[in-house]
C-alpha cells in the first residue's frame, strides 16, 4: 500500500514554506537554529497551519517537529556502525559547499573538502564517491550512510544530474564532478549506500549542525 502524502510546513527555517517531502522539508531545517516545522496530513491543514502561528501546532503530535527521544545507541541493531557517514553544507545552494566522511560511531572526520561555489545535491553525491574510492583503496565492503535520496539516484545512475552552470568559479568543481562519474563508470563496488534515517535516528553523524 503506497503511504499517504504529507505536507511539512516550515515556519522558521532556511526558506520557510509548505514542502511535500520529508528530503525537501530537511534541507530547510539543517543547521537553522530553533528551526520550527511540523507534517499535515493535507494540503488545506498545511495551507491553514502556515497562514497562522506555529504556537497553534508545534507540540501536538507531530514526527517531524520531534527530536528523537531515543538514543543511537538505542538502535544499534539497525544502525550498521561499521561505516561512514557523509553529509554536505551549503551557503545560499549554490553558495560556499563543503561535504564531510566521519565514522558513524564517533564522529571522527575521515576527510573533508570545501569549494568556493556548489550546491548540496552536488556535495553529498561527491561525498559518497569520495567514500567509495577511499573504501576501495582500504579493501572494504562496509556501508556508506547519506541523507540524500538524489546523491544516492545519481550514484546509481554514475551521473550527476545537476543544473549548476559552468563558469570559471565552478571550473574547479566540475573537473572533479566528472573525474567521480568516470570513477562510478569504470569501478564497481560491494559497498551498500543506506539511506540513513533521519526521522527516527535524528540527524546524520556526518551533520555540520548548518547550512
Amino acid at each position: 500500500m503506497a503511504s499517504k502524502q504529507k505536507y511539512y510546513v516550515v515556519w522558521e527555517g532556511n526558506t520557510p514554506g509548505i514542502y511535500t517531502s520529508w528530503n525537501d522539508c530537511q534541507l530547510q531545517i539543517k543547521g537553522y537554529p530553533n528551526a520550527r516545522y511540523k507534517s499535515f496530513g493535507s494540503r488545506e491543514e498545511a495551507e491553514a497551519a502556515y497562514s497562522g502561528n506555529f504556537s497553534q501546532h508545534i507540540g501536538s503530535g507531530s514526527k517531524a517537529a520531534k527530536a528523537p527521544t531515543k538514543s543511537l545507541e538505542s538502535f544499534k541493531d539497525a544502525i550498521v556502525w561499521d561505516s561512514i557517514s557523509v553529509d554536505a553544507a551549503c551557503s545560499g545552494n549554490p553558495g560556499v559547499m563543503e561535504y564531510q566522511g566521519v565514522d558513524t560511531r564517533s564522529k571522527t572526520q575521515i576527510f573533508h573538502k570545501k569549494f568556493s561555489l556548489g550546491t548540496n545535491n552536488i556535495g553529498e553525491f561527491l561525498a559518497i564517491v569520495h567514500a567509495l574510492a577511499l573504501y576501495e583503496k582500504q579493501g572494504k565492503d562496509t556501508p556508506i550512510y547519506t541523507d540524500s535520496k538524489t546523491a544516492i539516484a545519481w550514484v546509481r545512475n554514475k551521473k550527476a544530474n545537476t543544473q549548476l552552470k559552468r563558469t570559471a568559479k565552478t571550473a574547479e568543481l566540475y573537473q572533479l564532478i566528472e573525474r567521480a562519474e568516470i570513477w562510478l563508470k569504470s569501478h564497481s563496488w560491494k559497498n551498500k549506500i543506506l539511506k540513513w534515517d533521519t526521522e527516527n535516528w535524528g540527524e546524520i553523524p556526518a551533520d555540520f549542525g548548518r547550512k
